[in-house]
């Protein structure tokens, strides 16, 4: 017994039952902190609900991931299936197809032939979501109307993990329309309002995660925040180290890094920037990569979709 329990990553644990408590709060005593105050609790809540249920996915806080599974059911954040954020978020990890525009279900760059067939104004808008605020104020819908019109295609083509996948969400908003039904005092257009805001939190930390790159080692990045939003990512703005030692849970990668900072500032190339501070004051209204891949080479594989556009990244 005491092995077992030993064996749980407490911080992470901790980060979970912060997540729900945060949730109860904003949604439960609406009428005593008022829709501001709220409203910012249940944002902040369901941005560190999304940062918890990558975590889950690597396998924490416990050794079995039924049971890690289980702590992320509740679809709080309303949009985005579990089982499809794992299973495209753990594809990703394969390194060497980073920002690849087929290969990596979380790549922002398009392949060039795409790009060059698409209208004025959707150049226009993805040139906008290649900003920091575009990413913030549109990048969510973006991502979010791609991935779901991907998804659907799979769907009607038969593929049964997708189709369950969605059944799982469903079936993890049950609870979440329960609470509300029964204990919620806060109006759902402020919640849907709120998992917007959430999303466009975390599309600050995806906004420059990955740069395209000969090397694949050179290709994620090191920010080197230890504010809220560092919190909120639970460290995953060490980017470069979470892909290193992906197993690694979160409360280890700031400590590793400090170790080992030279090694990794060499081994990715450089590609660091000291916080989200100055990545704003450099990209806020500057775009910092151009929409089409700028070292890609090869022809469309036979798999690619006319309609190819950046899929989801939370």
């Amino acid at each position: 017994m005491y092995a077992q329990l030993r064996s749980i990553e407490w911080p992470t644990l901790a980060i979970g039952v912060m997540c729900y408590v945060g949730f109860a709060i904003a949604t439960t005593c609406f009428d005593v902190l008022g829709a501001s105050a709220a409203g910012l609790i249940l944002t902040l809540s369901l941005t560190l609900y999304s940062s918890f249920s990558h975590e889950v996915l690597h396998g924490h806080p416990f050794r079995d991931a039924r049971v890690n599974t289980a702590m992320v059911f509740p679809a709080l954040g309303l949009a985005i299936p579990y089982p499809r954020f794992r299973d495209t978020h753990l594809a990703h990890h394969h390194d060497p197809a980073l920002t690849d525009p087929y290969d990596d279900p979380e790549t922002n760059f398009v392949d060039p032939a795409i790009w060059a067939g698409w209208c004025g104004i959707r150049r226009a808008l993805y040139r906008w979501n290649n900003t920091l605020l575009g990413r913030i104020l549109v990048g969510p819908a973006i991502g979010l109307g791609t991935f779901y019109k991907a998804d659907f295609k799979a769907m009607m083509s038969g593929e049964r993990n997708i189709i369950n996948a969605y059944a799982f969400h469903i079936m993890g908003l049950v609870p979440v329309a329960i609470w509300w039904i029964t204990v919620s005092n806060m109006p759902l257009w402020l919640y849907v309002v709120c998992a917007y805001f959430s999303h466009s939190i975390l599309k600050i930390r995806t906004f420059l995660e990955h740069r395209a790159h000969e090397k694949a080692r050179c290709r994620s990045v090191i920010i080197e925040d230890r504010g809220l939003l560092s919190f909120l990512f639970l460290k995953n703005n060490l980017h470069a180290v979470h892909h290193a030692c992906p197993r690694m849970p979160w409360y280890q990668l700031q400590g590793y890094y400090n170790a080992r900072r030279a090694e990794f500032l060499a081994r990715n190339g450089g590609y660091a920037y000291r916080s989200y501070g100055q990545i704003a004051r450099l990209f806020l209204f500057r775009a910092k990569d151009p929409v089409p891949h700028n070292l890609w080479q090869g022809p469309a594989p036979e798999r690619s979709d006319p309609d190819h556009t950046s899929p989801l990244r939370i």
